[in-house]
Order: C-alpha cells, then structure tokens, then sequence
C-alpha cells in the first residue's frame, strides 16, 4: 500500500509545488516508486481533450510521469464549479476524489498529494479542505510556512490540533538570515514542545523569486521595447527611481541586480541605471524614452519595459509578483530541489511516514 504525503501550507504560494517536486525527485532516487495527485486545482487546462490542472501538468513533467490528467486533478476550480457551488447542491465529492487516488496508489510505494490555497480553509465551501481531503486519503501531512514579516505559529499549533500525529511535521520557508537565529533558538525549540517536528528551515534566496523580463513584461500587462534579445535575463529584485540622482547612485551600488522602476520622464535616472548594467529598466506612465536611453540600452543590451501604470502602482505589482511568481523555469526548479535537499531532515521525514 502506497504512502501518502500531503503537502499543505499555510496560505497559497508557500512553496508546495517546490517542496512536492523535490520530496517526489528524493522517493524516487531511492529507487521508489512515486505517484502525484493534486486532489483539487485552481488552474484549469486540458490535455489531450481531458481537463486538468496547469500545476499538476508541470509538476508530473518534472516527476517524469504520464498519469490521467482527469485522475490527479478530479476537481478543477474554475467559474463554473464556483457558481454551481454557490447556487446548488454539487453533492459530495469526496468519494471521486478517493477513487481516483486509489487508481493512481497502484503498483506505486509513495503518493504525493498537492494541496490547494490554505491547508485550513480553502475549500471548505464544497467539503473540500485540506484536513478533510489528507484525512479521507489516509495521508500524513507536511505543512509548509513561508515566512512574511513573521512565522504563522498560531496556525502550525491549530495544524496540530486538527491532525494530532497525522501531521508529519512542518516546513519553515523563505527565512531571512536576520531572522534565522530567532528561528532556530526559540521558534524550533518551543515547536517540539508542543509536539511538532520542524522538518526543516529553508533560507531566503533571491534566485527563488527571480523572473525572467519577458515574463516580467506579461505579468506588468507592458511590452518589451529594446534590447529583446536580452529579454531571458533573470530579475531578483527592484528598485523604484524617484529620487534625487546621487541619493538614488549610493541606494543602486548596494542592489546590484534590481531592475528599475523609473517614471518614462526621468532620463537622468534611466542613464545612472542602465550604466550601472541593471537587469532591465521599467518606465512607467506609458512615457516613450528618449533617443539616447534607447541607444544605451541597445549598445548594453538592457531591456526597457513600457507600462501603463504610475510607478507605486508598478512597484506594488513588483512586489506581488516576485513574491507569487510560479516554478517554471527548470534552472530556478533545479536550484530549488537542492535547496529543499540541504535543509529538509529527509530521515526525520520518513520516520514520521513509518517508512523505517
């Protein structure tokens, strides 16, 4: 009978797909055989004429499977489903979502099962939360916690509460080194005596929220105007442009690799930028640049990005999308799963699975 791992988190865009792809890479090294199931998905997308979750998809790509996408993901969340849900009585769906987890557990050792939203509550409105759907498949649960200003330890407790040994421990992620110390002589400590195992503390690093510009663009709802040749270059970070030039100088030499949100009208600012080889230039205020920002940023091979928008609009974008900005990219999944790989407790993990 296969085991089953459920990875929840605390709120969406923690890191689940991250930590399933490098616990389903690390089973399989050791020779295990390892099925996927997203029990319920938020990005509709069909294969073969089967409906199916984006995530999920790209997910069974990087596990090297070829599973049903209508068995991984038996609930797709789109408008439909949502107002069906609102308006009438969709029944229980907890049984398909049982038997289709149990056709996809044949002949395998290990099930990954990916979460949705917020281990607590999403899905709570169709009978489809994280602690009901973990419990109906008999998997254990790793919940993720994705630091953002603090640690939700008032929710990991409640985890603990709900699930009792079923939670297989927690997963603390994206910890800035200023507060790793913190972490690691109260935090920790004060978990395993409230009966949780940290599993591991995953540090920040600026490779993890990266984007590519051309992927920037898209997101911004700009367009690429130069230098488009450069535009697979990888932004970490950002810097908004609206000070004086010297003061802006002193702040640019210390973030290197930010990219630049500047209004279309300073080009006093632009040229500072794209001399000092910053990733890419935004230009908010749908302002085109002059001949001389454009000429620099072709003979540098420096993207400028044109926007729409004003330049806090621009930033507060930025910072969402760095912040929730999806594992494609297999450079940024290979970096990832050794991250992951460096700080999980893999032996920890698998006792808490009864796999020893």
């Amino acid at each position: 009978m296969a085991v089953g791992v459920y990875i929840g988190s605390t709120t969406g865009y923690s890191g689940k797909n991250l930590i399933a792809m490098s616990l389903g890479l690390r089973f399989k090294k050791l020779g295990l055989k390892v099925g996927y199931m997203k029990p319920v998905g938020a990005v509709p997308r069909k294969e073969d004429g089967k409906p199916g979750d984006e995530d999920a998809m790209f997910l069974q790509e990087v596990l090297g499977l070829r599973q049903d996408p209508s068995l991984v993901t038996p609930v797709v969340v789109n408008r439909d489903f949502t107002r069906r849900a609102f308006s009438e009585d969709i029944g229980d769906l907890m049984p398909g979502i049982v038997e289709a987890y149990g056709k996809l557990a044949e002949g395998k050792d290990v099930m990954i099962i990916a979460g949705s939203g917020n281990f607590l509550g999403s899905g709570t409105y169709c009978g489809l939360d994280g602690v009901s759907v973990s419990r109906a498949l008999g998997a254990k649960t790793v919940v993720i916690d994705r630091y953002s200003n603090e640690l939700k330890y008032d929710y990991l407790l409640r985890c603990r509460e709900a699930l009792g040994d079923d939670l297989a421990g927690v997963i603390l992620n994206d910890i800035p080194e200023h507060y790793r110390p913190e972490v690691d002589e109260l935090l920790v400590p004060f978990f395993r005596r409230k009966g949780v195992d940290v599993l591991g503390v995953i540090a920040s690093d600026p490779i993890m929220s990266a984007i590519k510009v051309s992927d920037l663009a898209e997101r911004l709802g700009g367009k690429v105007i130069s230098a488009h040749h450069k535009a697979d270059r990888v932004v970490e970070n950002f810097l908004i442009g609206t000070m004086q030039v010297e003061n802006f100088l002193a702040h640019f030499m210390r973030h290197k690799n930010s990219a630049i949100i500047v209004g279309g009208d300073r080009s006093d600012v632009q040229l500072v930028a794209l001399e000092g080889s910053c990733p890419c230039l935004i230009l908010t205020g749908n302002l085109h640049p002059n001949d001389i920002i454009l000429t620099r940023s072709e003979v540098l091979q420096t993207p400028i990005i044109m926007v729409r928008e004003d330049t806090f609009a621009v930033a507060k974008k930025m910072e969402n999308i760095l912040s929730r900005h999806k594992l494609r990219d297999m450079i940024k999944v290979n970096h990832g799963v050794r991250l992951v790989a460096d700080a999980l407790d893999f032996d920890l993990l698998r006792q808490r699975l009864g796999m020893e």
